[in-house]
């Protein structure tokens, strides 16, 4: 299978190539829009590694993508704006199987509606939120809450490492809605509250605990509509440095109070700030997921499912979805339409590529699950 990473030489891009080069069933072509990087990148690959000059802005971006052989298009190159969906859209007229890493919300959740129509006119497949969200945090919520009659509700929160390394264009995404008003359900209602605002304790199993801050991600939409009854979904990010937090929540503020209209606009100063305050942090980040609701006994149920990365492993998570869907695709997977990646992967899938960087997971179950920040 050709396989055309664009944002290949990226964050996350580069994490996927490495773990899919060299493979029999696969031919990477790394693409992007410096050349010479590509490139030189592919040549590390080794094997039969290409490269190839791609701007997702071309105007003859599925020709391009035809020429290249492209039979599954990888899209790494964030952020991705809602409403844009020319990747995706040229891929199927390609002729190309599509997955991407998106996490922002309304880009993940509108996407089906906007792309559907022409992957079935392709017979191809198409996968966008191949990432942490909601590929990863939704195999997690079937996993613990398999059997049950019923989920209650669902709080989970990222604990990223301080000195993980982190991309630009990440940062801005979640500077992008710093401050702004976020639906969220909450005791079985829709209720507005704003990103990075209103910090709450998180307790983890292996990690010091953190404050953590509401992020506009597509589980808070996504899963009061897969698991019907559920009253309360909240999702929060934990950074390592309190100096951190704070800052996002000073510019929430700042925006609120119409002092600032797009911390986008500080991304780079964030990102040089951020390098200096590594010294303050470790290389220990994480993730936790918390459930409650009916067990199969009818019997009231907590659970929680925590995960430690350490040595700076942690970005290597939101590559995972993308490498299995991938491995799946060339070993003949012959689904087609478009579909976010929640429910399209199980736990299981996930474990052994935990394994391969030495990351820690554990489940516990009752008092212990509540961990002091139940929704």
């Amino acid at each position: 299978m050709n396989i055309v990473v664009i944002g290949a030489y990226g964050n996350f891009g580069a994490r996927l190539c490495r773990a899919l080069a060299r493979r029999a069933d696969m031919r990477l072509i790394v693409a992007g829009r410096d050349l010479g990087q590509a490139r030189q990148f592919a040549g590390q690959l080794g094997g039969d590694a290409q490269a190839l000059r791609l701007d997702v802005a071309q105007a003859d971006l599925a020709q391009a993508l035809r020429d290249a052989g492209a039979q599954l298009v990888i899209h790494t190159a964030g952020p991705f704006a809602p409403g844009d969906y020319a990747v995706a859209l040229a891929a199927a007229a390609a002729g190309a199987h599509y997955v991407d890493l998106a996490d922002n919300r309304r880009f993940v959740c509108d996407f089906s509606a906007a792309t559907d129509a022409a992957f079935r006119r392709a017979g191809r497949l198409a996968i966008t939120g191949a990432s942490t969200v909601p590929a990863l945090s939704s195999a997690v919520v079937d996993h613990l809450t398999e059997g049950w009659r019923g989920v209650a509700s669902i709080d989970c929160c990222i604990a990223p490492a301080q000195s993980a390394p982190r991309g630009l264009a990440t940062l801005a995404s979640v500077l992008s809605y710093c401050g702004a008003p976020i639906k969220v359900w909450q005791d079985g209602a829709w209720v507005v509250r704003y990103g990075w605002a209103d910090r709450a304790p998180v307790a983890f199993r292996r990690l010091r605990p953190r404050a953590g801050a509401l992020c506009d991600i597509p589980d808070l939409e996504l899963f009061p509509a897969r698991y019907p009854g559920v009253r309360t979904v909240m999702f929060r990010a934990a950074l390592e440095v309190g100096l951190g937090q704070a800052a996002f929540a000073l510019l929430a503020t700042l925006r609120r109070k119409g002092l600032i209209a797009r911390p986008e606009r500080f991304a780079k100063l964030m990102h040089v700030a951020g390098r200096g305050a590594d010294f303050l942090g470790t290389r220990l980040g994480g993730m936790v997921v918390r459930v409650r609701g009916v067990d199969a006994a009818g019997a009231p149920a907590a659970r929680a499912w925590h995960i430690a990365a350490d040595n700076d492993h942690g970005p290597e998570i939101p590559a995972m979805a993308a490498i299995l869907l991938a491995r799946r695709l060339a070993g003949g997977w012959g689904a087609t339409g478009s579909h976010s990646c929640m429910g399209q992967l199980a736990l299981a899938e996930f474990e052994p590529e935990f394994a391969k960087w030495g990351m820690l997971t554990d489940i516990v179950e009752g008092n212990e699950a509540v961990g002091g920040n139940a929704p």
